[in-house]
């Protein structure tokens, strides 16, 4: 369940040179005061847009699908602003990794714990609903911080990638666990922990029923979330970390648990679980991850959104 987080020395060989020298960059410029890797962020987000033409299409297109009725002039702020905060989701990436806690503590707040302490008050397991924003490394690392909790995660291929992110992330947190191991997170949950699922993305046919997102009659929706509800019966609750507008500081919301989810039926679960991540998204829309390719899983003989 928990990857491993000790240091091979096959991680000195020439393959893994690049990835080095990447992280190295990383770890170096997040030495610099925020104020300056804001800025660092917001350029390299932008000047990012002229080689990622394919991923800008893509954002385009979820955004079009999602707010057909939203002005053109309008979309294109979003999709900048959303580039914006791709660039500081790499520079919040290495916030997360390598900053100090005392580092982390100060540039965020807290709103909402009460909540999650009060859902498991009585030693019951939280399943912590979060989404995509830009900022989830650092969202993990602040929440980690508040209370130390599981996450579900996907293997990296570059295993020594898998070993910085992993030792990354667990500084304030307590295990990763791998997406596919529901029978591991179901224990995790049954033993009181607070394990950390995201079930905003397109994971493919295979265990997603179609819901409603946004103005997308028929998104491809993970059943996990019901899955996990049926068989472990933890408290809901939703947490992301939103950047503040005047870009001074974090915000960790915790929202109080998620009530009347509908737990005998699979359809409606999957349609009450994607109206609590249309709320999430809305509460900072630019610095949500457009670039995936949320509608490409589609019904049997539909055709293609992108």
């Amino acid at each position: 369940m928990k990857p491993s987080q000790k240091f091979h020395r096959g991680f000195l060989r020439p393959r893994y040179w690049l990835t080095w020298f990447g992280v190295s960059v990383l770890f170096l410029l997040v030495q610099l005061p925020y104020p300056l890797l804001h800025k660092f962020g917001i350029w390299m987000g932008r000047t990012s847009m002229r080689f990622m033409k394919r991923r800008v299409s893509i954002a385009r297109r979820n955004l079009e699908l999602c707010f057909p009725d939203m002005d053109k002039e309008q979309l294109e702020r979003r999709i900048v602003g959303n580039f914006e905060s791709l660039g500081m989701g790499l520079i919040e990436t290495g916030m997360a990794w390598f900053w100090s806690d005392h580092r982390v503590k100060r540039w965020f707040k807290v709103n909402g714990l009460h909540n999650l302490q009060a859902a498991q008050a009585d030693g019951r397991g939280a399943l912590i609903i979060g989404v995509h924003f830009m900022s989830l490394e650092l969202g993990g690392r602040a929440m980690g911080l508040c209370q130390p909790m599981m996450a579900m995660y996907r293997p990296h291929n570059n295993k020594f990638m898998e070993w910085v992110q992993t030792k990354g992330r667990m500084r304030s947190n307590k295990a990763m666990i791998n997406r596919r191991d529901l029978r591991g997170m179901v224990q995790a949950l049954k033993q009181g922990e607070a394990v950390w699922f995201a079930p905003d993305q397109d994971y493919g046919a295979k265990g997603s029923v179609f819901a409603p997102l946004f103005a997308v009659p028929e998104a491809a929706t993970t059943s996990g979330t019901w899955m996990l509800a049926r068989m472990a019966n933890p408290a809901l609750i939703t947490v992301v970390l939103i950047r503040n507008e005047d870009d001074s500081s974090y915000e960790l919301v915790i929202q109080p648990e998620l009530k009347n989810y509908p737990i005998e039926s699979e359809q409606q679960a999957a349609e009450y679980m994607n109206r609590v991540i249309e709320r999430e998204i809305m509460r900072a829309p630019n610095q949500y991850m457009w670039l995936h390719r949320r509608f490409k899983t589609r019904p049997s003989g539909a055709s293609s959104l992108y």
